[in-house]
């Protein structure tokens, strides 16, 4: 007990001492709310316009270095366009998108070929007659014409003499020969012109290809387009797509069915060559009033040269009267009505532009150029006539 007393208490543990501090950085970090966000990037007006020059310049370029191997892969582009509505349709009521299109494509190749084998001998057999017949028909317009410059120079002798009867028989068979030669060179050696073996072959699987996957081609366009413009451009495009597609579907059936009526027609008349006449006039119909006064022209020619008389010629006028107006006031108003908003003028200039440029492609591609340029033509009116440009009052005075 003494010696429990004699030791000395055991003093307390100390604590342990607390940690250094951090040391205190030099300035303080400022609040997330009041750091300055980076400012966003915004294309100027000189990189826009940048874009859409190189965009429309490398078209141009394509157009013109690749012109000659276009024409079938832009041919299936038009098939393409064409099937998609009924391609659609298939596939929402369950068919797959790459069956309907396999089956739509086939079809057409189908009906193509069977038109090929059922009208191609006919056409070669006119053909063979035009090119027996020209001589004769060469004569009959001679002396059709020869006849009625006789009349009329009893009528007024002072004008009509002897040489300018010669003159104009000597250029009225030079006009048949030419158009009868020019004739069966285009059948004869049409197909010929087009590779043929590129056009069968290339054409239908391409054309497959691009009508399988069009909906996800034109949803990859649209991730593509710059967003500051992107309504505006699917205004545009779809703008686009309803006058092309109210033109391109209703020419194509008035032609169909305006060659099916002058065929008929001429044929039934009597005209040896209304076969070939009449389809030639439908198939040029997709050219404004180009077709139909070929065609007229043509037969009252061949007419005069087989019939030798003025009854016939007033028959095949009035098969082609009959056809205009057939034309312009059933087929064209029902399958087109006001939906199309290009003027004939405009695409009569934009045909012959096109296959001036570029042949036959550019025949092709002229359609949609041309509507194309009228949407945005309208568009850029409709922004004038709405901008200060057009708005702001006249002058009241110096």
């Amino acid at each position: 007990m003494k010696l429990l007393q004699n030791r000395p208490l055991a003093r307390p543990a100390a604590p342990p001492a607390p940690p250094d501090p951090p040391p205190r950085p030099l300035a303080e970090p400022a609040p997330a709310a009041a750091r300055p966000l980076p400012s966003p990037r915004v294309a100027t007006r000189a990189q826009r316009i940048a874009l859409f020059a190189g965009l429309a310049g490398a078209v141009l370029l394509g157009l013109w270095l690749f012109s000659p191997i276009l024409t079938p892969f832009v041919l299936a582009g038009v098939i393409a366009y064409f099937l998609d509505p009924v391609a659609g349709r298939l596939n929402r009521i369950g068919v797959p998108r790459s069956l309907a299109a396999l089956l739509l494509v086939l079809g057409m190749v189908a009906m193509a070929l069977l038109a090929l084998l059922l009208l191609y001998p006919l056409l070669i057999a006119q053909v063979t007659v035009l090119l027996q017949r020209l001589p004769s028909y060469v004569l009959g317009v001679g002396q059709a014409m020869r006849d009625a410059l006789v009349a009329l120079s009893e009528r007024v002798p002072d004008v009509f003499d002897q040489r300018l009867q010669d003159l104009a028989v000597g250029q009225a068979g030079a006009i048949i020969s030419w158009i009868g030669t020019s004739l069966a060179r285009l059948i004869g050696g049409g197909v010929a012109l087009f590779n043929v073996f590129t056009l069968v072959t290339v054409t239908p699987v391409v054309a497959f290809y691009l009508l399988r996957d069009w909906p996800r081609m034109l949803l990859r366009m649209d991730a593509w387009l710059p967003r500051r413009s992107a309504a505006t451009l699917r205004q545009l495009a779809r703008d686009t797509d309803r006058l092309l597609s109210a033109w391109l579907r209703g020419q194509l059936l008035c032609c169909a069915l305006l060659a099916v009526y002058y065929a008929a027609a001429l044929s039934a008349i009597g005209l040896e060559l209304g076969l070939t006449v009449g389809l030639m006039s439908g198939i040029l119909s997709f050219i404004p009033y180009i077709g139909s006064i070929t065609g007229m022209i043509t037969a009252l020619g061949l007419a005069l040269a087989q019939f030798g008389t003025w009854n016939g010629l007033l028959v095949v006028l009035a098969v082609f009267v009959t056809g205009q107006v057939v034309e312009g006031y059933i087929i064209y108003p029902r399958l087109l009505g006001d939906r199309v908003e290009l003027h004939a003028v405009w695409v009569i200039f934009a045909l012959f532009a096109g296959g001036v440029a570029f042949g036959f492609l550019g025949v092709l591609l002229a359609v949609p150029i041309a509507a194309v340029a009228g949407v945005i033509a309208r568009y850029w009116l409709r922004r004038y006539l709405e901008s200060p440009l057009y708005l702001d009052p006249p002058r009241t005075g110096l």
